[in-house]
C-alpha cells in the first residue's frame, strides 16, 4: 500500500490505497471518502480564512477545503456520496488574545463549508489541549488518530 506524508498547507487525493499521515496541532485535516468508488482524499490547513493577498494557498481552510472537494469531483467522485471526517484545531498554544484562538477558527471554517456543500461530518476529533497524529486510508475511509502530549521545557 502507498504512504504520503501530507505537510501543512497541502492535500493529496488518491484512487490508489493510500495511508495519508499527518500530525496536527491548532492546524485541521478534512478527510473526504467516497464510499462507493472507494477513495478518498485530505487536506491539511494552518489559517481559517485566506485574506484575498498573495496566493489563495492551501494553507488557508476556505482555499483547503474548496481545493479538495474539486479535486475529488475531477477525480470522478458524485458530490452527494461524499463523507468527511474531521481532525485537529487544538489549543496547542496557552493564551486569552481570542485572536490566537486558531484551532477553534479552523475548526468552525470546516464544519460551516462542509454544510454548505452538504457533505455529512460522519466523524471528528477536534478541539483539547493536544496535538494528532493522523493516519488516513484512503481506500476504506478508516482514520487511525492519536494524541500527542505537549511537552513543556
Amino acid at each position: 500500500m502507498n504512504e504520503h506524508f501530507l505537510y501543512p498547507a497541502a492535500l493529496h487525493v488518491s484512487k490508489e490505497p493510500t495511508i495519508i499521515k499527518t500530525i496536527l496541532g491548532s492546524c485541521v485535516s478534512v478527510c473526504l471518502f467516497e464510499p462507493n468508488l472507494k477513495f478518498g482524499g485530505m487536506n491539511h490547513y494552518m489559517l481559517p480564512y485566506w485574506n484575498g493577498q498573495g496566493l489563495a494557498s492551501p494553507k488557508y481552510g476556505n482555499i483547503a477545503i474548496e481545493k479538495l472537494i474539486e479535486r475529488m469531483l475531477e477525480m470522478g467522485v458524485n458530490k452527494s456520496s461524499l463523507k468527511a471526517k474531521i481532525f485537529g484545531g487544538g489549543k496547542v498554544i496557552d493564551t486569552t488574545i481570542s485572536d490566537f484562538h486558531i484551532g477553534e477558527r479552523n475548526i468552525e471554517v470546516a464544519i460551516e463549508m462542509l454544510a454548505e456543500n452538504r457533505i455529512p461530518i460522519i466523524a471528528q476529533s477536534v478541539g483539547g489541549n493536544n496535538g494528532r497524529k493522523i493516519l488516513f486510508e484512503t481506500h476504506s475511509g478508516n482514520v487511525m488518530h492519536k494524541f500527542v502530549e505537549r511537552t513543556i521545557t
